[in-house]
Protein backbone atom coordinates (compact mmCIF):
# COMPACT_ATOMS: atom_id res chain seq x y z
CA UNK A 1 0.00 0.00 0.00
CA UNK A 2 2.54 2.56 1.11
CA UNK A 3 4.91 1.96 -2.42
CA UNK A 4 1.52 2.33 -3.97
CA UNK A 5 0.59 5.76 -2.49
CA UNK A 6 4.33 6.69 -3.23
CA UNK A 7 4.26 5.58 -6.50
CA UNK A 8 0.68 8.13 -6.93
CA UNK A 9 2.82 10.58 -5.92
CA UNK A 10 5.49 10.86 -8.11
CA UNK A 11 3.15 10.78 -11.16
CA UNK A 12 2.53 13.94 -12.88
CA UNK A 13 -0.62 15.61 -12.13
CA UNK A 14 -2.60 17.98 -14.35
CA UNK A 15 -6.11 19.59 -13.35
CA UNK A 16 -8.50 22.31 -15.61
CA UNK A 17 -10.52 24.55 -15.08
CA UNK A 18 -12.07 28.08 -16.57
CA UNK A 19 -10.50 31.36 -15.16
CA UNK A 20 -12.41 32.72 -12.57
CA UNK A 21 -11.36 35.89 -10.49
CA UNK A 22 -10.97 35.55 -6.87
CA UNK A 23 -12.44 32.01 -7.11
CA UNK A 24 -13.29 30.09 -3.73
CA UNK A 25 -11.12 28.15 -1.78
CA UNK A 26 -11.95 24.44 -3.53
CA UNK A 27 -10.16 26.22 -6.89
CA UNK A 28 -7.57 26.64 -4.93
CA UNK A 29 -7.43 23.48 -3.98
CA UNK A 30 -7.80 22.13 -7.17
CA UNK A 31 -4.57 24.17 -8.17
CA UNK A 32 -2.68 22.93 -5.72
CA UNK A 33 -3.27 19.60 -6.34
CA UNK A 34 -1.44 19.31 -9.29
CA UNK A 35 2.10 20.09 -10.81
CA UNK A 36 0.33 22.34 -13.82
CA UNK A 37 -2.70 24.07 -13.35
CA UNK A 38 -4.34 24.82 -16.70
CA UNK A 39 -6.60 27.72 -17.15
CA UNK A 40 -9.21 26.60 -20.19
CA UNK A 41 -9.05 29.48 -21.62
CA UNK A 42 -10.21 28.83 -25.13
CA UNK A 43 -13.37 27.39 -24.24
CA UNK A 44 -16.46 29.87 -24.51
CA UNK A 45 -17.41 32.51 -22.27
CA UNK A 46 -19.68 31.55 -19.19
CA UNK A 47 -22.67 34.61 -18.94
CA UNK A 48 -24.10 34.44 -15.21
CA UNK A 49 -21.39 32.37 -13.93
CA UNK A 50 -18.17 32.97 -11.68
CA UNK A 51 -15.64 33.87 -14.11
CA UNK A 52 -15.60 37.69 -13.08
CA UNK A 53 -17.79 37.50 -10.34
CA UNK A 54 -17.69 36.05 -6.59
CA UNK A 55 -19.23 36.74 -3.01
CA UNK A 56 -17.38 38.80 -0.41
CA UNK A 57 -18.43 39.02 3.88
CA UNK A 58 -19.55 42.84 4.83
CA UNK A 59 -20.67 42.61 7.89
CA UNK A 60 -21.56 39.31 8.73
CA UNK A 61 -23.73 39.77 5.51
CA UNK A 62 -23.02 38.22 1.60
CA UNK A 63 -22.16 40.76 -0.69
CA UNK A 64 -21.23 39.81 -4.34
CA UNK A 65 -18.76 41.83 -6.48
CA UNK A 66 -18.88 41.85 -10.43
CA UNK A 67 -16.29 43.04 -12.88
CA UNK A 68 -18.16 43.99 -16.01
CA UNK A 69 -16.78 42.17 -18.88
CA UNK A 70 -17.65 44.71 -21.76
CA UNK A 71 -19.16 42.46 -25.09
CA UNK A 72 -19.42 39.12 -23.23
CA UNK A 73 -21.04 36.57 -25.18
CA UNK A 74 -21.69 32.70 -24.46
CA UNK A 75 -20.95 32.73 -28.36
CA UNK A 76 -16.79 33.87 -27.60
CA UNK A 77 -13.81 32.58 -26.22
CA UNK A 78 -13.01 33.53 -23.13
CA UNK A 79 -9.54 34.08 -24.28
CA UNK A 80 -10.61 37.06 -26.90
CA UNK A 81 -12.64 39.01 -23.36
CA UNK A 82 -10.88 41.35 -21.23
CA UNK A 83 -12.55 42.61 -17.91
CA UNK A 84 -13.35 46.48 -17.67
CA UNK A 85 -10.90 49.00 -16.26
CA UNK A 86 -14.20 50.15 -14.14
CA UNK A 87 -12.76 48.88 -10.80
CA UNK A 88 -13.18 51.61 -8.59
CA UNK A 89 -16.22 50.29 -6.98
CA UNK A 90 -15.52 46.61 -6.62
CA UNK A 91 -11.60 47.70 -5.30
CA UNK A 92 -13.64 50.18 -2.10
CA UNK A 93 -16.26 47.40 -1.70
CA UNK A 94 -13.42 44.63 -0.63
CA UNK A 95 -11.61 47.39 0.99
CA UNK A 96 -14.95 48.43 3.42
CA UNK A 97 -15.79 45.09 3.90
CA UNK A 98 -12.24 43.94 4.91
CA UNK A 99 -10.26 46.84 6.24
CA UNK A 100 -10.79 45.58 10.06
CA UNK A 101 -10.05 41.96 9.41
CA UNK A 102 -6.21 41.05 10.62
CA UNK A 103 -4.82 40.35 7.25
CA UNK A 104 -5.66 43.42 5.17
CA UNK A 105 -2.59 45.08 5.30
CA UNK A 106 -0.99 42.33 3.50
CA UNK A 107 -3.23 41.01 1.62
CA UNK A 108 -5.73 44.33 -0.05
CA UNK A 109 -2.61 45.62 -1.87
CA UNK A 110 -2.30 41.72 -4.08
CA UNK A 111 -6.02 42.78 -5.00
CA UNK A 112 -4.87 45.87 -6.05
CA UNK A 113 -2.47 44.35 -7.59
CA UNK A 114 -4.68 42.24 -9.84
CA UNK A 115 -7.45 44.63 -10.16
CA UNK A 116 -5.50 47.27 -11.63
CA UNK A 117 -3.68 45.63 -14.07
CA UNK A 118 -2.55 47.30 -17.57
CA UNK A 119 -3.66 43.87 -19.13
CA UNK A 120 -7.28 43.26 -19.09
CA UNK A 121 -7.72 39.94 -21.02
CA UNK A 122 -9.29 37.79 -18.58
CA UNK A 123 -6.98 34.18 -19.01
CA UNK A 124 -3.88 36.72 -18.33
CA UNK A 125 -5.49 39.10 -15.31
CA UNK A 126 -6.78 35.54 -13.88
CA UNK A 127 -3.19 33.91 -14.33
CA UNK A 128 -1.73 37.03 -12.46
CA UNK A 129 -3.94 36.53 -9.91
CA UNK A 130 -3.47 32.63 -9.35
CA UNK A 131 0.49 33.71 -9.40
CA UNK A 132 0.03 36.82 -7.08
CA UNK A 133 -2.14 34.71 -3.99
CA UNK A 134 0.51 31.30 -4.69
CA UNK A 135 3.93 33.89 -4.08
CA UNK A 136 2.05 35.78 -1.10
CA UNK A 137 1.56 32.10 0.31
CA UNK A 138 5.18 30.84 -0.81
CA UNK A 139 4.02 27.92 -3.27
CA UNK A 140 5.70 26.66 -5.93
CA UNK A 141 3.08 26.75 -9.05
CA UNK A 142 2.83 26.37 -12.63
CA UNK A 143 0.15 27.78 -13.83
CA UNK A 144 -0.56 28.15 -17.77
CA UNK A 145 -3.23 28.76 -20.39
CA UNK A 146 -4.46 26.07 -22.54
CA UNK A 147 -4.35 28.38 -25.70
CA UNK A 148 -0.55 28.47 -25.23
CA UNK A 149 -0.15 24.76 -25.47
CA UNK A 150 -0.14 22.71 -28.82
CA UNK A 151 -3.15 20.13 -28.34
CA UNK A 152 -5.88 18.52 -30.58
CA UNK A 153 -8.86 20.92 -30.11
CA UNK A 154 -11.30 18.31 -31.71
CA UNK A 155 -13.62 15.72 -30.42
CA UNK A 156 -15.73 15.38 -27.06
CA UNK A 157 -14.75 17.63 -23.95
CA UNK A 158 -12.89 14.75 -22.37
CA UNK A 159 -10.96 14.31 -25.67
CA UNK A 160 -9.99 18.13 -25.35
CA UNK A 161 -8.99 17.45 -21.71
CA UNK A 162 -7.08 13.65 -22.25
CA UNK A 163 -5.23 15.93 -25.38
CA UNK A 164 -3.71 18.66 -23.54
CA UNK A 165 -3.23 16.25 -20.10
CA UNK A 166 -1.11 14.35 -23.24
CA UNK A 167 0.95 17.41 -24.37
CA UNK A 168 2.12 18.40 -20.88
CA UNK A 169 3.29 14.71 -20.67
CA UNK A 170 0.70 14.20 -17.38
CA UNK A 171 -0.25 10.42 -15.51
CA UNK A 172 -2.77 11.87 -13.63
CA UNK A 173 -6.14 14.37 -14.38
CA UNK A 174 -7.78 16.10 -11.68
CA UNK A 175 -11.40 17.41 -11.88
CA UNK A 176 -13.56 18.94 -9.65
CA UNK A 177 -15.77 16.66 -7.94
CA UNK A 178 -18.73 17.98 -10.56
CA UNK A 179 -17.46 16.12 -13.16
CA UNK A 180 -18.10 13.01 -11.78
CA UNK A 181 -21.13 12.02 -14.30
CA UNK A 182 -19.40 14.23 -16.91
CA UNK A 183 -15.76 11.96 -17.15
CA UNK A 184 -15.43 8.41 -18.10
CA UNK A 185 -12.29 6.40 -15.96
CA UNK A 186 -12.27 3.91 -18.01
CA UNK A 187 -11.77 6.13 -21.33
CA UNK A 188 -9.01 8.01 -19.60
CA UNK A 189 -7.48 4.91 -18.47
CA UNK A 190 -7.14 3.90 -22.11
CA UNK A 191 -5.47 6.77 -22.82
CA UNK A 192 -2.80 6.44 -20.38
CA UNK A 193 -4.63 8.50 -17.44
CA UNK A 194 -6.01 8.51 -14.07
CA UNK A 195 -8.90 10.43 -13.71
CA UNK A 196 -9.32 11.19 -10.03
CA UNK A 197 -11.89 13.90 -8.49
CA UNK A 198 -11.52 16.55 -5.56
CA UNK A 199 -13.74 17.19 -2.87
CA UNK A 200 -13.38 19.75 -0.16
CA UNK A 201 -13.24 18.85 3.27
CA UNK A 202 -16.07 20.64 5.78
CA UNK A 203 -13.91 23.56 6.54
CA UNK A 204 -14.19 26.20 9.02
CA UNK A 205 -12.66 29.52 9.60
CA UNK A 206 -12.70 32.61 11.46
CA UNK A 207 -14.53 35.19 9.71
CA UNK A 208 -15.31 37.52 12.85
CA UNK A 209 -19.15 37.07 12.93
CA UNK A 210 -21.15 34.14 15.07
CA UNK A 211 -22.52 32.11 11.73
CA UNK A 212 -19.90 30.73 9.06
CA UNK A 213 -20.61 31.33 5.77
CA UNK A 214 -18.97 28.50 3.40
CA UNK A 215 -17.53 28.84 -0.39
CA UNK A 216 -16.82 33.05 -0.35
CA UNK A 217 -14.21 34.21 -2.60
CA UNK A 218 -10.43 33.45 -1.43
CA UNK A 219 -10.19 36.66 -0.37
CA UNK A 220 -12.20 36.38 2.77
CA UNK A 221 -9.84 33.25 3.26
CA UNK A 222 -6.55 35.36 2.81
CA UNK A 223 -8.17 38.18 5.12
CA UNK A 224 -9.05 36.20 8.01
CA UNK A 225 -6.09 33.31 8.48
CA UNK A 226 -2.43 33.39 8.19
CA UNK A 227 -0.07 32.23 5.40
CA UNK A 228 0.53 29.03 7.57
CA UNK A 229 -3.86 28.70 7.98
CA UNK A 230 -4.03 28.89 4.28
CA UNK A 231 -1.39 26.67 3.27
CA UNK A 232 -3.42 23.97 5.49
CA UNK A 233 -6.12 24.50 4.50
CA UNK A 234 -5.26 24.11 0.70
CA UNK A 235 -4.92 20.34 1.87
CA UNK A 236 -7.72 20.33 3.75
CA UNK A 237 -9.33 17.89 0.68
CA UNK A 238 -10.14 14.08 -0.67
CA UNK A 239 -9.39 12.75 -4.03
CA UNK A 240 -11.15 10.14 -5.06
Amino acid sequence: MFLKVLLMSELKRVAIMQPYIFPYLGYFQLAASGDIFVLYDNVNYIKQGYINRNCILSAGQIQRFVIPVPGASSFKPIKELEFSQDVGKVIKQIRQAYQNRPFFGAVFPIIEQVLQSEQRSIALMCQKMMRCIFDYLGMEKTVTLSSQINYAQTGSASAKVIAICHALGAEIYINSAGGVDLYDREQFLKSKLVLKFIKMNDIRYPQGCEEFHPNLSIIDVLMNCSVETVRDLLSEYRLF
